[in-house]
């Protein structure tokens, strides 16, 4: 099974070694890190299993256990060399796309080809996902075109080259099943996605197709296993639940996509700083920050805006209290050491989400100052901030704790990857979409 539109970051790859979760690295082809997860060698046994039991029912195998098995496993290992180059025909299209292929993965489900973000075009994205079910369409017609020859070799290679060629076509026509995460499902998106201009709309209606298959093969699998089918219900059960686990991710990630879009800075804002006047002594920002370590209370240490006859005129760090002796701070006031507001990167409230990530992304404090409509101070915004409001968004809430801890160390309630999600939905054309449905700002 095939899930293109998967989209990960990368980690560093070196020869032959384990990364968590992806399997063990065993080469590259053509600069793509080739993977084998620990799951593969699960079904390698099932399918050598099966193959062999086929084999040995042949004339020419009969009687010789070590024939059987052998050429079951080679038989196993080359569907898998087929599944392979249906990863690498997804892969070199997506290259001339100019989309960067991280790995191929071989796995329980057959191979993934995993890429850093989809095909910022419809017509792209089609090319990419029809390149895999035409890759496996030739090679199983030149193998079945060569049956005849090889039989005349061996009937041994003739039943290989048989069974390579019909799977390779069933491995086609299944993969352009019209539903997510399928090569069909896909190319449904890009369908829609070219007729109405809407990526997003494209990607609900294939997976919503894709739930449709799921929940089909599901039922079909669990009466062929009632009727005694063993391992071909079983397989299909399988596929079921994979394909309705993958329906679930994609739902979920179009919910938080929306989200994104949808929701404002405003409603997110909270009010972590403090306001001093700019005629008060360096003291009083001393006594500020001995408060906040006192009481325990981190949110103290943020900003400190400054104010002067009720106007906003700048922002002071800690910096002169580290510079100067403690017997000039009552001789020196706020005013002396100020800086100016523009220096503090901000964010408007009408801002969507999406933004605000973008733009912490690129602060080194990890938190925004919110202007209101007239331009002017109304609030802050931190990661625990906008994680919390995209959590209120998707109606998840979260335990206070896991809240408090989140905002002492300034990151996303949960290790969300917000920035990865958005960075994903700028390079696939997402943040562009100004579908007919209201997706987009």
């Amino acid at each position: 099974m095939d899930v293109l539109s998967r989209i990960e970051s990368t980690l560093p790859a070196s020869p032959p070694e384990k990364h968590l979760g992806d399997g063990w690295q065993l080469m590259r082809i053509g600069g793509i890190p080739l993977r084998v997860h620990p799951s593969w060698f699960i079904v390698l046994v099932l399918f050598t299993m099966a193959f062999q039991q086929q084999v040995a029912k042949l004339p020419a195998a009969a009687g010789a256990d070590w024939i059987s098995w052998s050429m079951g496993l080679l038989t196993a290992l080359l569907l898998f060399v087929s599944v392979l180059l249906h990863e690498l025909g997804h892969s070199l299209v997506a290259l001339r796309e100019g989309v960067k292929v991280s790995s191929i993965t071989l796995f329980l489900m057959g191979g993934v080809a995993r890429v850093e973000r989809e095909c910022s075009t419809a017509m792209g994205s089609l090319r990419v996902a029809a390149a895999g079910p035409a890759v496996s369409l030739i090679l199983g017609a030149v193998l079945l075109f060569s049956v005849h020859a090889a039989e005349h070799v061996s009937p041994l290679l003739g039943n290989l080259v048989a069974q390579l060629g019909g799977l390779n076509l069933v491995l086609a026509l299944f993969n352009l099943l019209p539903g997510l995460p399928l090569d069909g499902g896909l190319i449904l998106k890009s369908i829609v996605w070219q007729w109405t201009g809407s990526q997003r709309r494209g990607i609900q209606v294939a997976t919503a197709s894709g739930r449709f298959l799921s929940l089909l093969a599901l039922m079909i699998g669990f009466w062929i296993v009632l009727r005694g089918g063993g391992f071909a219900g079983l397989w299909l059960v399988l596929l079921g639940w994979f394909g309705m686990s993958a329906s679930r991710s994609q739902t979920q990630t179009l919910a938080l996509q929306q989200v994104l879009k949808r929701e404002t800075v405003g409603p997110a804002t909270s009010r972590r700083f403090r306001v001093v006047e700019a005629d008060q002594s360096l003291r009083s920002l001393s006594k500020l920050r001995l408060g906040a370590v006192d009481s325990g209370d981190s949110c103290l240490q943020d900003w400190v805006l400054v104010c002067r006859g009720g106007r906003w005129i700048g922002f002071i760090t800690d910096q002169p209290l580290k510079d100067l002796p403690v017997q000039q701070w009552d001789r020196q006031t706020i005013a002396d050491h100020l800086q100016p507001l523009e220096r503090l990167p901000s964010i408007q409230q009408t801002a969507p989400l999406w933004e605000a990530v973008l733009a912490l992304e690129d602060t080194e404090q990890g938190r925004l100052l919110v202007l209101g409509p007239a331009g002017l101070p109304d609030g802050t915004l931190d990661r625990c901030d906008l994680g919390e409001a995209v959590l209120k968004g998707l109606s998840v809430k979260l335990p206070e704790s896991m809240l408090t801890a989140a905002r002492r160390s300034n990151t996303y309630p949960f290790g969300m990857p917000l920035g990865q999600v958005v960075k994903s939905m700028r390079a696939s054309g997402l943040l562009d979409d100004q579908s007919s449905d209201g997706s987009s700002r």
